[in-house]
C-alpha cells in the first residue's frame, strides 16, 4: 500500500513538470501593431519633442489560417 501511495505521489509531481517543457518549445508567434493616436478633433496628436505623431502600440498573437474545403454548388 505504501509503494502504491509513493507511486501516485511521484506521478503527480512528474507530470506537471514535463508539461511546460513541451509548451515552451512552441511559443506563439507575435507581432507589434501600432496605430496613430487621434485627438478629440480627429487629427493625429504630435509629440512636441520628436515632431512625429504619437502611436499606441500593442503586441498581438498571429493566428494560423486554416484552409477550407470547397462547397459544392446546388443543382438547379
Amino acid at each position: 500500500m505504501k509503494k502504491l501511495l509513493a507511486l501516485v505521489i511521484a506521478a503527480a509531481f512528474a507530470v506537471p513538470a514535463a508539461v511546460p517543457a513541451f509548451a515552451a518549445d512552441e511559443a506563439p508567434k507575435t507581432k507589434q501593431v501600432c496605430i496613430d493616436v487621434q485627438g478629440k478633433d480627429g487629427k493625429p496628436v504630435v509629440d512636441p519633442k520628436t515632431k512625429k505623431p504619437k502611436q499606441d502600440c500593442k503586441t498581438v498573437k498571429v493566428h494560423k489560417k486554416h484552409e477550407g474545403t470547397e462547397i459544392p454548388e446546388k443543382k438547379k
